[in-house]
Parts: C-alpha cells; sequence; structure tokens
C-alpha cells in the first residue's frame, strides 16, 4: 500500500505532509512513558508483515495488520506506523520522503478505525468467552478488514485525484487489496482471540 517516490503532484504531497506530520506530531505528544513498549512491538509489527511487498504498478501490496495495531494503541499508531516507514524508507526504499505524509495518513489513519470499532466491543463482551462468542468473532473480523478496506479507498482516491492517468491504476490498486481485506480479517479474528485468551490486559482500555 506504499505509493512510490514521485507519482503524486506536488500539491497532494503537501496535503498529505501536512496532515501526517499534524497526526504524527499529536500523537508522539500525547505517548505515554508506559505506552512506549507496546507502541514499539507495534512498530516491529506492522515493519515486519509489510515486509513482503507485491508491486501494483506504482504502489504494491502486502500485509499490514493496522486493525490489530489499532485495537492494541489507538492513535498511537501514527507513531508506530510512522516510525516502520521511516525504516523502510531508509533501510529498503519503500516509499519515499516527498510521500511518506500521505503513505503515513493511508496507513495509520485506519488503524484510528479499527481502534473505533474495538470500542464498539462492549466491555462485557470483552470479559466472557462464551456468552458473545460470534459477536466477538465478527467485531475481530471487522477490526481486520475493515481498516484495509478504507486504506485502498484512501490510496484509490489520492491516485484518482493525481490525474486521468492514474485513473486504471486506481482500480486495479482497490481490487487488488479486496483479497488482502479478507485475508487481514481472518489473521486479526485469530490473533485477537489469541490475545484476549492469553494477555488479556493488551486489550484494556
Amino acid at each position: 500500500m506504499h505509493i512510490a517516490e514521485g507519482a503524486l503532484r506536488p500539491e497532494i504531497l503537501a496535503i498529505g505532509w501536512g496532515a501526517g506530520a499534524s497526526a504524527l506530531t499529536y500523537a508522539l505528544a500525547t505517548l505515554k512513558s508506559e505506552e512506549i513498549p507496546k507502541t514499539a512491538a507495534c512498530s516491529a509489527l506492522f515493519f515486519v508483515a509489510s515486509f513482503v511487498h507485491i508491486p501494483i504498478g506504482i504502489t504494491s501490496a502486502h500485509l499490514i495488520l493496522n486493525g490489530v495495531i489499532g485495537a492494541l494503541i489507538g492513535f498511537r499508531a501514527f507513531a508506530a506506523i510512522g516510525a516502520a516507514l521511516i525504516m523502510q524508507t531508509l533501510l529498503f526504499g519503500y516509499g519515499g520522503v516527498s510521500v511518506y505524509g500521505v503513505n503515513l495518513c493511508v496507513l495509520a489513519l485506519p488503524a484510528a478505525l479499527g481502534y473505533a470499532l474495538f470500542l464498539l466491543v462492549p466491555k462485557a463482551a470483552l470479559k466472557s468467552r462464551e456468552t458473545h462468542f460470534w459477536r466477538k468473532r465478527i467485531a475481530w473480523f471487522s477490526i481486520g478488514f475493515c481498516p484495509i478496506l478504507l486504506g485502498a479507498i484512501m490510496l484509490s482516491g489520492v491516485l484518482a485525484l493525481n490525474g486521468e492517468g492514474f485513473i486504471d491504476a486506481a482500480k486495479l490498486a482497490f481490487l487488488a487489496h479486496l483479497p488482502v481485506a479478507a485475508i487481514e480479517g481472518v489473521i486479526t479474528l485469530f490473533a485477537l482471540d489469541f490475545i484476549e485468551r492469553v494477555k488479556p490486559e493488551l486489550l484494556a482500555r
């Protein structure tokens, strides 16, 4: 879901940097010292999950797990994903400096959606593994599926706004991420179910 360097118009890059820098600054300013280890672990999770890229024109498809990250650390996902994006740019050349803001928004903002969906799960459901069995599993799947779908819509929108020549690339990017969204939904379901069983305090609000 990274957009390559030099692909977007200057005005889109400027808006991306403005929005991304503002969100990242807020996430870092409100990050508490006791939240740093979990945020760093989520950053590593994102880094490893998105390590294998499948090129799709000027963008790429890969696992992101921003739904899991959002459920675990909420808006701090901007700090976690922001740090991982910097490392990917410096070490492997994924994305780039000019598109950093756009990539950060496309990848981290959907994580906030994942957190919002997580907040919709009643606290009573988190304390019971039997009464709300199917309700929670639908929620866990949605937390993985919906952020990827939102990210695909944002990515396609950015590419479409870049000019008529990018319309086909926008359509291809959206369609390519639909199976990724379904896969992420399943992975997130099992991941959050596992966390709930072995380390439920990580899901504390």
